[in-house]
């Protein structure tokens, strides 16, 4: 199942972008193996293993990596797997052992992938951070929220998992075509803060042009905009509008019933605070599914604004069956869509050490070779 069939990847557990990237590579197919801790190293984190959902797809090993034998037995794995996912801090992995240049010494063609916020070099490179301070010296942080308000963060979806996991599944995928071609494999070195900016690639164009203001809130598309923002209805809940090009702007004003010759043009600056108030006034007057109502079949680029929950009974959601139960958990489906080889969420989160046995067998180790393994502490369930 999926493009990605027949490919193996060891991961090594982690956080955030890390799992995200490998649970990429699970859902178009790829055979991941993870690598876990003997026990959950944030005791008191308060959730059973399959609310993890980025670790779906999945076949579990338990190895510590600081034992005696922890090294020689990662090396074993390394030698049958084409990719690794590992997400430590720069030097770590060279201090147990297992680094780019001896695991790439047992297996020429691996492709070692590494995520970290800072990357593995430069001034800041063994630091500590979260997405938000990566965001926020790519400069991308700067440029989200209202004028004249703080930055808001994003959630962590622009540096932890937009520029930085898939951007590590990306690279993964690229260095394993490369390598089938060379027979070389080499190291990915995925870092959220140059994710982040390559997001934001087309906002140095247009800073280049004179199209963008460096003042929060003052842009097209940061609420500088009055059509193109978010809109209070009279129930309290909001609706999207993203109406750029002239025809779209113009069935917008229609659908509101405003006379676009009682307004300031949709480009004139000095207007923009009377085209908010009144588009602002327009939709408090309806209740969000009385506007969805009203724009019903319109090209204005209307949306309202739901939860996640609300989501995943929209009709457009539903019809693309855009959400999966695994484990009684709904969560998004794979992504992008395969025509011919479609990938699959194949399983839920794995229990530590969950499904091993039959990951070495597939993997070809023989019985006396899976006995070595455990032999130098390599745990699975049997």
């Amino acid at each position: 199942m999926g493009p990605l069939a027949g490919l193996r990847v060891l991961e090594f557990e982690a956080i955030g972008p890390g799992p995200f990237g490998a649970m990429m590579l699970a859902d178009m197919g790829a055979d991941v193996l993870l690598v876990d801790r003997l026990s959950d190293p944030r005791p008191g984190f308060g959730r059973e293993r399959w609310y993890d959902v980025m670790l779906r797809g999945r076949r579990s090993v338990t190895l510590d990596l600081k034992s005696a034998h922890g090294a020689e037995a990662v090396l074993r794995l390394a030698e049958k797997a084409d990719a690794i996912v590992e997400g430590f801090r720069p030097g770590v992995m060279e201090r147990l052992g297992i680094g780019p240049e001896t695991m790439l010494a047992r297996n020429p063609r691996l492709v070692y992938g590494r995520m970290t916020g800072w990357g593995q070099d430069g001034p800041l490179a063994a630091r500590a951070g979260h997405d938000i301070n990566y965001i926020a010296l790519s400069g991308v942080l700067h440029a989200i929220g209202r004028a004249g308000e703080a930055p808001v963060p994003p959630l962590n979806l622009l540096g932890d998992f937009g520029g930085g996991g898939m951007l590590l599944a990306f690279g993964i995928a690229c260095g394993v075509i490369e390598a089938r071609s060379s027979g070389r494999g080499q190291v990915v070195d995925a870092a959220m803060i140059d994710g982040a900016p390559l997001l934001a690639t087309m906002i140095s164009g247009m800073l280049a042009a004179g199209r963008w203001s460096e003042t929060r809130g003052e842009n097209m598309l940061d609420s500088g905009a009055p059509w193109y923002d978010t809109y209070a209805t009279r129930d309290g809940k909001y609706v999207a509008i993203g109406a750029i090009e002239p025809q779209f702007y113009a069935e917008l004003l229609e659908r509101l019933g405003l006379d676009a010759a009682a307004l300031p043009a949709q480009h004139d600056r000095a207007g923009w605070p009377l085209l908010r108030e009144r588009f602002a006034g327009r939709f408090a007057e309806r209740t969000r599914d009385e506007w969805c109502a009203a724009f019903e079949g319109s090209d204005a680029c209307f949306a309202p604004v739901l939860t996640f929950g609300e989501s995943r009974a929209d009709a457009h959601r539903l019809a693309r069956h855009g959400t999966i139960e695994l484990a009684g958990i709904a969560q998004p489906a794979p992504a992008p869509r395969f025509a011919r080889t479609p990938g699959a969420a194949r399983c839920p989160p794995p229990e530590r050490g969950a499904g091993g046995l039959a990951a070495l067998r597939d993997w070809g180790f023989a019985p006396a070779a899976i006995d070595e393994l455990a032999g130098l502490g390599l745990g699975f369930q049997r």
